[in-house]
């Protein structure tokens, strides 16, 4: 690959090897003022994964040093990440940057495709404008894909190969790129090194904790669907019996299972028995809400629910939240409280909420 290609990739084992050999150590990396560009864009990196999209850059074959900056960046936004060490912050750059990985790669030729998933030990054998995987290799790659097309009962196998279309094995390789980034982080970074990011970190927990704030919750570790609000466990019914919710509600319950940590798939598995289910469709606007366009859309509070006719079952918690969000950030405390998981000087703020009061965090 060239230098273009490997500032893209800044993932692939080539892009590691080539910085290396570059001479960068991180003090360099960290206090050069030479590499302020690089560590600039590596700041905007993870910014731009907490509100949205990272937006990749185009090169010209002249752009020999914001290829170098585009390259670099990569190693100091996972330094960033790392020193924040925030599992929410994780899993948005990781996907993040996927994604980004994701949009370019549907634009290449089967040829580039394969070399790249050789890369992360995928062997695809390209034909025409297809790719043939070994049932078992597909079996792995697809296994964290929930809509039914991915299901290997519901592909042609031909003496041990599934075939695929290009697209898909773009976007098959969208999920290992995610895993290979989301399983390497953090990394060892000295507390010296983290001191010295100090402004950058600034900046970047302080547009996380904006955005968390916004959504009216912390970091959701796993979903727990018995802790759901009301309006949102009805809707989950009513969908998984295929009525065909409202727009709005459709929008609502979207946004919140994304909010709390579910996968475009694991919904997308979730409306594929509606009347109106059309795959390509939902995946579409499904992604339009997680943030694909550059805008990642919040779940409407309570008293939105309450105005498009969405709130249902309101029960005593209901009436002291003004957010499904939060509806489901105390549950998830609660249950924590009586699982002993939470130190005794914390219990006093659960008082509030059962005396009718706001807490803090709601």
């Amino acid at each position: 690959m060239d230098d273009r290609d490997l500032a893209l990739y800044p993932f692939i084992s080539e892009a590691s090897d080539h910085v290396g050999s570059l001479g960068f150590s991180l003090d360099r990396l960290i206090i050069e003022r030479s590499l302020d560009s690089a560590r600039i864009r590596g700041k905007e990196r993870v910014i731009q994964s907490i509100l949205g999209a990272i937006e990749k850059p185009f090169f010209t074959n002249s752009d020999k040093v914001p290829i170098l900056n585009e390259l670099l960046s990569y190693p100091f936004a996972r330094i960033l990440v790392s020193c924040i060490d925030d599992p929410f912050l994780t899993r948005r750059y990781s996907l993040a940057e996927a994604v980004a990985a994701y949009t370019l790669l549907k634009t290449r030729d089967v040829e580039f495709l394969k070399d790249l998933g050789n890369d992360f030990g995928v062997d695809a054998i390209p034909s025409g404008s297809h790719f043939d995987i070994n049932f078992t290799d597909y079996i792995k790659l697809a296994s964290s894909m929930k809509d039914l097309k991915w299901k290997l009962v519901n592909r042609k196998l031909d003496h041990g190969n599934v075939r695929i279309a290009k697209e898909e094995f773009a976007r098959l390789l969208q999920e290992v790129v995610r895993a290979r980034i989301h399983d390497s982080l953090p990394i060892e970074v000295p507390e010296e090194i983290c001191e010295l990011c100090a402004p950058y970190l600034d900046e970047i927990k302080g547009i996380l904790d904006k955005r968390k704030t916004e959504y009216g919750a912390s970091d959701f570790e796993t979903v727990e669907r018995e802790l759901f609000p009301p309006c949102i466990a009805h809707a989950i019914a009513n969908t998984m019996a295929g009525v065909n919710l409202a727009h709005s509600m459709r929008f609502a319950m979207t946004s919140f299972l994304l909010t709390v940590g579910m996968t475009v798939d694991d919904i997308i598995n979730m409306f594929n028995v509606s009347p109106d289910f059309d795959v390509e469709k939902t995946r579409y606007q499904i992604e339009h809400i997680s943030g694909s366009s550059g805008t990642t859309y919040k779940p409407p509070a309570c008293a939105t629910m309450k105005t498009y006719g969405n709130c249902y079952g309101e029960d005593e918690l209901c009436k002291r939240i003004s957010h499904p969000l939060n509806y489901y950030s105390r549950k998830l405390w609660f249950k924590s409280r009586d699982e002993g998981k939470v130190p005794d000087e914390d219990k006093a703020v659960d008082k509030g909420v059962d005396e009718g009061e706001v807490t803090p965090s709601e």
